[in-house]
């Protein structure tokens, strides 16, 4: 086996930057809680240097805190820094979906129209669970769609700063919201696969837009 310092030394951190990035992201782990560089070293078995270096880089895509002398934290975004998050979310998704309406009947689409089927399901007996899988999906799908590694690179920093797992439940929590989202979805969908990429950018903002609304009101309440 390599030490810290050979071979093996990014494949360890990684690992540990990988699950702790998930853990945060599902929301394992609460915001504000103190993370512990020994227990973590501990609970997967490496030195505390690989550890030490995952929570730099995870302070680096903005998903914790570490503060000198006081501790580690679970970082959660001010309603400043979504409503910010979000315009750049708006930004990005807008773009994919004029890209992806430029590339015509590519997988992606076939893909999409297979989520919005399921997700009419879900819809249809309130599974609110299986909904905002699909929500997520969706958003994925119209990024890789995009077939722009630049934009894609972009958007996965970003979704990982908000935590997005986190938030999509509270924004498909308010009334009505869950069934608005799927028919606008649908909307995207049929402008893109019309390859009308303006209009499909500004319903995908539109739509980015109306699920902000939504989560800042879910936050608020």
């Amino acid at each position: 086996m390599a030490g810290v310092n050979g071979a093996g030394a990014g494949s360890i951190q990684g690992r540990v930057i990988s699950e702790m990035r998930r853990r945060i992201i599902a929301g394992e782990i609460e915001p504000g809680v103190n993370l512990s560089e020994l227990a973590l070293a501990e609970e997967f078995g490496v030195s505390r240097t690989p550890v030490r270096e995952a929570l730099k880089q995870l302070q680096t895509e903005g998903l914790i805190e570490i503060r000198p002398r006081v501790g580690t934290f679970v970082t959660s975004p001010s309603r400043r820094e979504i409503t910010e998050l979000f315009e750049m979310k708006e930004l990005l998704e807008g773009a994919a979906a004029r890209l992806l309406a430029q590339r015509g009947r590519v997988p992606e689409i076939d893909q999409l129209e297979e989520n919005l089927r399921q997700a009419d399901r879900a819809v249809a007996r309130d599974d609110r669970d299986r909904v905002a899988e699909l929500v997520q999906e969706f958003h994925d799908l119209l990024i890789i769609g995009a077939d722009n590694s630049k934009l894609e690179a972009h958007y996965r920093t970003l979704m990982n700063q908000l935590a997005y797992s986190r938030l999509v439940a509270t924004s498909l929590s308010q009334p009505g919201r869950p069934v608005q989202s799927d028919r606008e979805h649908h909307h995207v969908l049929e402008l893109i696969i019309a390859k009308d990429g303006d209009s499909a950018e500004r319903v995908m903002r539109e739509h980015v837009r109306a699920s902000r609304r939504a989560l800042l009101t879910g936050l608020q309440s």
